[in-house]
């Protein structure tokens, strides 16, 4: 028996056991056979080896690829610790369907056929089954709120009309050369009268025409009126002429994501069996922007249902956003078109939802701003209730300072929404500080650095940057990340599927297929999955409570990828790549677990020009100390570069 024959075979008689050293130990010995060398060790695979000797690129790892990953779930890097298994490395989770493109292999169409549920291998093989050994003595949370009196926040008071007042005073930096047209660029041309809004609705009108026409088209509106806009233009452009504009948003353009409920359009959440009817009611973001004078271009693009990190929808009344950066890879979602609109100059500002980073990764993809605030910080009433334990709605901006003046004036409790009814006011008290000295910001640099090559370096840098301005790095530890990423897809997909129980069945056939896998793998989580889940978030929300007695801030990357590249067969049923989707919501997942407040802001580009931006973390309702850091991160971008799609629309 050959070496290789004698190692396989060593795996398959060891799938039940329990040393999971001398798992690891064949396991390494059977990579160095096929020639991986250097960082790895009996006690530790690192997970680029692992996504090799399970991608099928090589033949005969291929052929046992479920082998090695079902052995992987089953031992892993874990330790005992009293009852409780823990996880001690930050491997990315593998499963053993691969990316399924276009018309799908027959076993993922099984997998997706099955409407009871997918088959435990499928949770095993994503590491589910890593929760139900768990002993968790912990009572359960179900909503991550925390009373604003335990966060101990010492930011003072002040009016919201004063906090804009502030922001608005401010010039913030936007490097040399390009520069994405911002919230002040439109409002400066009006008050001057060198444009009007109903000059600029008619710009952004022949903007959105072209953009539709080009090959392939951006697709990041599903639904607008070109006379509702020139209606609205014509009522500020008015208001401006008599010097009664209502607020700092008072003419701007800006756009909403499908999920959230506008007048008079359809609220079909990306789906094409949702929404028959006009929709009569706004949602509360959406009557804000209104109050505020904002301009509605229509409702954008998203990823059905918001199941997916990659915007790829190829049904019949959405198709598939294109990122402006690169028009042949994905936005990222599942709030693509409101980042695609964002990064092509249509608009300023669009609003987004954000479950599990679906506004953190289509922002950080197409180079633009994206904030999570706290949980229940702005409204989410009048949005499709998906997940209503970790969804939060959230802008996504041309820079810091437009998010800024967007939660300002969205970030206040709404009689309709409990969630945020105890929030504190707004404060943005020490933000525009010529320093970061004082601040503290916390690092797990295992955790940091396990992502693309490119994209660790560049975030490194900006850390220095930000050490540089007087901010001491402190290094830290997240402890039990795997079980809060499993804990959050299992709240996030059980929601989800409990809230489309008659959806599922009825209209079955009129979903993409990886929207078919995604719920069928919902519903074969039980209660008791779900309130095991529900037990580590009140762990992991202890863990960040005493975290940030000793930091300010958390830092990650936004994403551990780049934007991944738009495929043929992608845009046939869908597609489903597990990998993809783990990379992408690495580093968003805790933020909507737990419901502290995060922000992305671009940092740089890939050697292949696409953007790569870091994330800030705070306690809850801290969204403050999150934009004295962004704003000092917008400086260490010396050089912003256009997209390839681009509209100057202030012409």
């Amino acid at each position: 028996m050959s070496d290789i024959s004698r190692i396989i075979s060593d795996l398959d008689n060891r799938l039940l056991f329990k040393d999971q050293l001398q798992f690891l130990t064949l396991f390494v010995e059977l990579l160095g056979k096929f020639g991986f060398r250097g960082d790895t060790s009996q006690s530790e695979v690192s997970s680029r080896h692992v996504r090799l000797a399970v991608s099928g690129k090589c033949a005969v790892v291929s052929k046992w690829k479920k082998t090695i990953t079902n052995g992987l779930s089953r031992a892993g890097n874990v330790k005992m610790e009293g009852n409780r298994v823990s996880r001690t490395d930050y491997q990315l989770s593998i499963a053993f369907l691969q990316r399924a493109t276009g018309s799908f292999d027959p076993a993922r169409e099984c997998f997706a056929d099955n409407r009871m549920g997918c088959n435990d291998p499928c949770l095993r093989a994503n590491k589910f089954d890593l929760i139900r050994r768990l002993i968790i003595e912990e009572d359960p949370t179900f909503f991550p709120i925390v009373s604003p009196d335990s966060c101990k926040n010492e930011h003072k008071t002040e009016s919201s009309t004063n906090i804009l007042k502030d922001v608005l005073q401010k010039r913030t930096h936007t490097g040399t050369g390009f520069s994405f047209k911002c919230i002040l660029d439109y409002t400066d041309h009006y008050r001057s009268g060198t444009l009007t809004p109903s000059q600029v609705a008619e710009n952004i009108i022949r903007a959105i025409e072209d953009s539709e026409n080009m090959n392939p088209p951006l697709k990041a509106l599903v639904q607008w009126d070109q006379k509702l806009i020139l209606k609205m233009a014509d009522a500020s452009t008015a208001r401006y002429r008599a010097k009664t504009p209502l607020s700092p948003l008072d003419g701007v353009p800006v756009c909403i994501k499908e999920e959230l409920k506008v007048v008079p359009f359809h609220y079909r959440a990306g789906t094409v069996f949702l929404g028959k009817e006009p929709e009569t009611s706004d949602a509360t973001i959406t009557k804000k922007l209104r109050e505020a004078g904002a301009i509605i271009l229509g409702v954008t693009n998203m990823h059905e249902l918001g199941i997916g990190t990659t915007g790829c929808n190829p049904n019949r009344f959405h198709g598939t956003a294109r990122n402006p950066y690169n028009p042949q890879h994905f936005t990222g979602g599942s709030s693509s078109g409101s980042a695609a609109a964002v990064a092509a100059g249509l608009c300023p500002l669009a609003i987004g939802t954000d479950g599990g980073g679906s506004v953190r990764i289509p922002a950080t993809f197409c180079g633009i701003v994206g904030l999570k605030g706290t949980f229940g910080r702005i409204s989410c009433n009048g949005g499709l209730p998906l997940s209503f334990s970790t969804v939060s709605a959230g802008p996504l901006c041309s820079s810091v300072q437009d998010a800024m003046i967007a939660y300002a004036l969205l970030a206040v409790p709404d009689p309709k929404y409990p969630h945020g009814l105890l929030q504190p006011p707004v404060s943005f008290d020490g933000v525009f500080t010529s320093d970061l000295k004082g601040l503290k910001l916390g690092i797990d640099w295992d955790f940091f650095k396990d992502c693309n090559p490119e994209i660790a370096e560049a975030c490194q840098q900006a850390v220095e940057h930000l050490k540089c301005l007087g901010a001491s790095i402190v290094d830290i530890r997240l402890p039990e990340m795997e079980e809060a990423r499993l804990s959050h897809v299992i709240c996030i997909l059980s929601e989800m599927r409990a809230w489309l129980e008659h959806d599922f069945t009825k209209h079955y056939n009129e979903m993409n297929l990886d929207t078919r896998s995604t719920l069928a793998m919902g519903s074969k989580f039980t209660a008791v999955d779900y309130i095991q889940a529900s037990r580590q978030k009140t762990r992991t929300m202890k863990f960040l409570k005493d975290l940030f007695v000793d930091v300010n801030c958390i830092l990650t990357p936004g994403t551990a990828c780049t934007a991944s590249a738009i495929l043929p067969s992608d845009l046939i049923t869908g597609q489903s790549d597990i990998t993809t989707l783990t990379e992408s919501m690495k580093y968003c997942q805790l933020g909507n677990f737990t419901g502290i407040p995060c922000l992305v802001i671009p940092v740089g580009y890939s050697s292949a020009g696409l953007p790569i931006s870091i994330q800030v973390m705070a306690k809850w309702w801290d969204e403050a100390v999150l934009f004295r850091v962004g704003l000092k991160l917008e400086e260490f971008r010396t050089e912003t570069k256009k997209p390839i799609i681009y509209y100057d629309t202030l012409f």
